[in-house]
């Protein structure tokens, strides 16, 4: 009998690509399109005639379209559809524990994820853990086969001396020993190292060779081609792709490249409709020239290899660039009343990036991926803004930050500093080591009850009593409107500003239309706490009560809130408080951060209602 040639083995061998359309635009920007948006560009993406599978949605895709005051359900449906009925597979991000969102889930909300999910019409559910702890992992295997999907659990890859090739096989073979049904190589910044990635995939299909196995990589380092050819050589069976104008950058390869590199290896690669291809990157740029571009900061666009540094992935550096203007401007704003030297936006950045070196192995060495890269870097983000402020490193942190480096979350790879130990120990922090499903109890009964009290629909299989339960604070804001005034004023201050030019030396007022809606805003300097109000958005409501008594101030930028969650008990005007008693929050950069009472005494007023936009030391209640 003939032995083939490894070259033999390889022409024999079918690789297909799968397009992260979600991904694209997440690692891109803030936003990602509208539903009408996404149903005019899908049979196109069709047409392209190769890809097997399109990434539809996933936590971004579903808080964005909250955000802006589009119901996530309608943009699933029909996005789906058009794949549906041309047999090309749906797949979608599921962060386990912490299902679609930030924080984690109660298991009853997590199961109901899955059923709503797949008869919207996503076929599979790509799990990751950001801790790679299989206790979260390993239950949404159940749940996702309980549901009617197809279960690919997830790898997240880093690099640290921790994370080695048999730490990373020996979680897939306990995952495929689950029932895991695919693996896929999450390699979220593109810093793993090719020769490495191709190593774990060897090992896998040596043990398994049925398993399909899916890579996942960002370009952003320069690392992600050779690692799709090493991870094709060792028998990975599909490559996530994009496609201009969103790929490359902190996004992801091109198509075309991929496609081209691996043809010339000798694989069996599927053909590209040129034609769809250009009809495809000219909806794209239509839709960024629309209103998605004015979140897409031209540094995501770039290729950087200082990324490898901090290892931040490449779904939240779209997200990152953004934020880092309102921080920067907030910062430079208190250097201005202090007399300090302003930074710029590189100067940030780079402080930015060595602090998150400094802190992840301090940390516990988390994998940077949601929600815990957002956590690290927000913790780096906050240690650089205090230490630039003449106060402590670690001086804020965030309870959903406590929570993970305690144990809470789910077993830390490593271990944590001695003096985040010994500062937890300080405030009387609990450490914890049971399985992390526990601390969060059902709570699909409450939510359900407060939608039949505001006369709401509980949608189609439930899915709008989903939409609650895994995003309560966005879906309230969405129900109320809220959500879509604050999207119009940002994006019509947002085209003012592109309009008239961000560097005017006087406050000017000008009309923007956004969605038929015509909005006032004034642009200038940024030389009041309060940000700008568009015409038609909603202001703050007054106070509470008058009184008087000390300013508590808000220590950052971001939105207010009286409780976290909805089961909680606010604060009320007249209520006792004690010095270190968390009195409120802010919600900036994804994470809730506590706020404390600076002193015994009574609250005498509250300063803003919840839902409103807070800039840097503005005074959110009194206390006498």
């Amino acid at each position: 009998m003939a032995v083939l040639s490894n070259e033999s083995r390889i022409m024999a061998r079918e690789i297909k690509f799968s397009l992260v359309f979600r991904d694209m635009w997440q690692s891109s920007g803030k936003y990602v399109p509208r539903v009408d948006q996404l149903v005019k560009v899908a049979p196109y993406i069709v047409k392209m005639g190769c890809f097997a599978r399109v990434e539809t949605n996933g936590g971004g895709f579903e808080q964005v379209n909250l955000l802006y005051g589009e119901n996530p359900n309608r943009a699933v449906r029909e996005w789906t559809k058009p794949f549906h009925e041309a047999g090309i597979q749906t797949h979608m991000l599921d962060r386990a524990l912490n299902g679609l969102r930030m924080s984690p889930v109660p298991a009853d909300v997590r199961k109901l994820f899955y059923k709503v999910k797949k008869k919207q019409g996503t076929d599979i559910a790509r799990t990751f853990c950001g801790l790679n702890d299989s206790r979260n992992i390993i239950p949404s295997i159940g749940y996702a086969h309980d549901g009617g999907m197809i279960s690919q659990c997830c790898l997240c890859v880093t690099y640290s001396p921790i994370h080695t090739v048999d730490y990373y096989t020996d979680l897939a073979f306990k995952l495929i020993e689950a029932g895991a049904d695919e693996i896929c190589i999450k390699d979220m910044a593109g810093i793993g190292r090719p020769v490495s990635l191709g190593k774990i995939v060897a090992a896998i299909k040596a043990k398994y060779p049925d398993i399909t196995i899916q890579y996942h990589s960002h370009a952003g380092p320069g690392f992600n081609m050779a690692s799709i050819l090493e991870v094709c050589q060792a028998g990975c069976d599909i490559i996530d792709v994009g496609m201009e104008p969103l790929s490359w950058g902190t996004g992801h390869a091109d198509v075309l490249a991929v496609q081209a590199m691996l043809k010339d290896a000798g694989f069996s690669v599927p053909e590209i409709n040129m034609e769809a291809y250009m009809e495809v990157r000219s909806l794209v740029q239509g839709m960024m020239d629309d209103f998605l571009g004015y979140y897409i900061p031209s540094r995501n666009r770039l290729m950087n290899s200082l990324l490898i540094g901090p290892g931040l992935p490449g779904g939240m550096m779209g997200s990152l660039m953004t934020d880092l203007e309102t921080n920067l401007a907030s910062l430079n704003t208190w250097k201005e009343k202090h007399g300090q030297p302003t930074l710029t936006q590189d100067q940030l950045l780079i402080k930015l990036f060595n602090e998150v070196s400094y802190v992840w192995p301090m940390m516990g060495y988390p994998c940077l991926v949601t929600p815990f890269s957002q956590y690290v870097k927000n913790m780096a983000l906050m240690n650089v803004i205090q230490m630039e402020k003449g106060k402590e490193r670690w001086s804020m942190i965030a309870d959903d930050i406590w929570d993970m480096m305690l144990g809470k979350s789910g077993k830390l790879p490593g271990e944590l500093a001695p003096e985040l130990v010994e500062k937890a120990k300080e405030q009387g922090r609990q450490f914890h080591d049971e399985d992390p499903q526990s601390n969060y109890p059902d709570a699909l009964d409450e939510f359900r009850k407060e939608m039949q009290e505001n006369n709401w629909d509980l949608g189609e299989d439930d899915e709008e009593l989903f939409e609650l339960a895994m995003h309560p604070q966005q879906y309230r804001a969405y129900k109320s409107g809220k959500a879509k005034e604050d999207f119009n004023a940002d994006l019509a201050k947002r085209k003012a500003e592109k309009n008239k030019g961000a560097a005017l030396t006087a406050p000017q007022s000008i009309v923007v239309e956004v969605d038929g809606q015509k909005y006032e805003v004034t642009i200038g300097p940024k030389d009041s706490k309060a940000p700008a109000q568009a015409q038609g958005a909603a202001a703050p409501a007054a106070s509470a009560s008058a009184g008087e008594g000390e300013p508590l101030t808000a220590p950052l930028e971001g939105k207010f809130y009286l409780v976290k969650n909805s089961g909680d008990t606010a604060v009320k005007v007249g209520d006792s408080v004690t010095k270190g008693q968390t009195v409120c929050y802010i919600e900036a950069m994804k994470t809730f951060n506590a706020i404390a009472a600076e002193k015994d005494g009574i609250v005498t007023e509250i300063c803003l209602t919840s839902g409103s936009s807070v800039a840097e030391d503005d005074v959110l209640m009194k206390i006498k």
